[in-house]
């Protein structure tokens, strides 16, 4: 199944990354990882968890959930609430493809967005809900 898990965060990455309103939040190219590089600018969204189980259907299909997080050093919710906007907006019934993997089903489920315990920096979690297919060739 790794082949789906691959595929479906480089097919997040590129389609998060075309977009105007995330490119303006996150920078150009935008600040979007699977690994935070050393001294890394902030705002910026992490890839981090991904739960995956194959769905009983035809077409090899796998269902998958993504932990997505904003990491924000502006005091206040109003950024890291700004970039959550773009993302969801961006995901919400999105179709993806990468590597013969396309997205049928995408969404964001989930959002909490929360202050870091020292106040230093503020966190959007989301939460993702993908099920993907193999492409026929």
């Amino acid at each position: 199944m790794s082949a789906h898990e691959l595929a479906l965060q480089k097919a997040l990455i590129a389609h998060l990354s075309e977009d105007v309103a995330v490119r303006a939040l996150l920078g150009d190219p935008a600040r979007i990882w699977d690994a935070v590089p050393h001294e890394a600018e902030l705002p910026h969204l992490l890839i981090g968890r991904c739960e995956s189980r194959p769905v009983g259907a035809d077409g090899g299909g796998v269902e998958h959930r993504l932990t997505l997080t904003v990491v924000s050093r502006f005091r206040g919710t109003e950024e890291a609430k700004a970039v959550l906007a773009a993302v969801r907006f961006r995901l919400t019934d999105a179709r993806v493809e990468a590597d013969g993997v396309r997205a049928v089903s995408l969404g964001v489920v989930f959002a909490d967005v929360f202050p870091a315990a020292d106040g230093a920096r503020t966190y959007a979690v989301l939460r993702v809900r993908a099920v993907t297919e193999e492409v026929e060739p």
